[in-house]
């Protein structure tokens, strides 16, 4: 078995997913590869700093009582004589999954904004160390702005602003797609001396914002809002590196009437 193999069950050997005759193999070139070893280590690592640091929510008794209601109310309405065994289970199993999801969804929307504004940092820095695995940095290799910024073309509902600051220390390397907020968006990777700095970009219905500073899991973030668009940048490096990136990327997009233009959603 190659590395390249090796890595991409990686993530499957670690859920125990793979077939037998497969995990084998892995295991095999994991005892022969110190560097696949050491991946291996990583991602073992990460898992547990991930699941330590999971952000959990309670439903209030409000909610929960809500929840139950409406079950009962289903129940109530279902003719009981009709429905065989297999076909309640069936009901039952849609109506519990229907009140799940509206849990989830009731919960999420129900979560004061400092909540939901912490949830989404969490998510920010969980996505940042998901980047720093081996392959996972960017979709779209380039330090030329005019070939990463087409490369979202027909991928997102949105054109985000992608600006070279290499002149202001911030070199350019690429981009890809991530999920946050509950919809698709633009990550586009800078680089400061050997740190990594993503900056995820999607639009916004709200007002500018001032550039607010938080830090998880010993990363630093940054988060504003200009020109329609929400801004999130994280990286391990210092809050006054992390502030002199913001200053330069806002400058710039103040500067550039045509990056503002294409902020704006489709």
């Amino acid at each position: 078995m190659e590395c390249k193999h090796s890595q991409e069950w990686m993530s499957a050997y670690l859920d125990e997913e793979l077939e037998a005759s497969t995990r084998v193999q892995v295991e095999i070139h994991l005892a022969g590869c110190a560097q696949c070893a050491q991946t291996l280590a990583q991602l073992q690592a990460l898992r547990t700093r991930l699941a330590g640091h999971a952000m959990r929510y309670a439903a209030p008794a409000h909610m929960q009582e809500r929840i139950h209601t409406a079950i009962r109310a289903q129940r109530q309405d279902r003719p009981v004589h009709t429905v065989k065994p297999w076909r309640w289970n069936w009901l039952a199993a849609g109506a519990a999954g229907v009140a799940a999801t509206a849990l989830v969804l009731i919960a999420a929307w129900n979560l004061p904004i400092r909540q939901r504004g912490d949830l989404l940092a969490q998510e920010v820095a969980a996505s940042h160390i998901r980047s720093l695995m081996p392959n996972h940095l960017a979709d779209i290799v380039s330090t030329d702005q005019h070939t990463v910024k087409p490369w979202f073309a027909g991928k997102l509902d949105f054109s985000p602003p992608v600006i070279d600051l290499a002149q202001q220390g911030y070199p350019l390397i690429g981009g890809r797609l991530d999920f946050l907020d509950q919809r698709p968006v633009a990550s586009i990777v800078y680089q400061y001396r050997k740190h990594i700095l993503n900056l995820y970009v999607w639009p916004a219905a709200a007002p500018d914002m001032a550039p607010q500073a938080s830090s998880r899991q010993g990363f630093q973030l940054l988060r504003w809002r200009q020109g329609g668009m929400q801004f999130f940048a994280v990286s391990d490096l210092n809050p006054q590196q992390m502030g002199a990136f913001s200053l330069a990327l806002r400058t710039r997009l103040d500067a550039s009437p045509g990056q503002q233009a294409t902020a704006q959603t489709r």
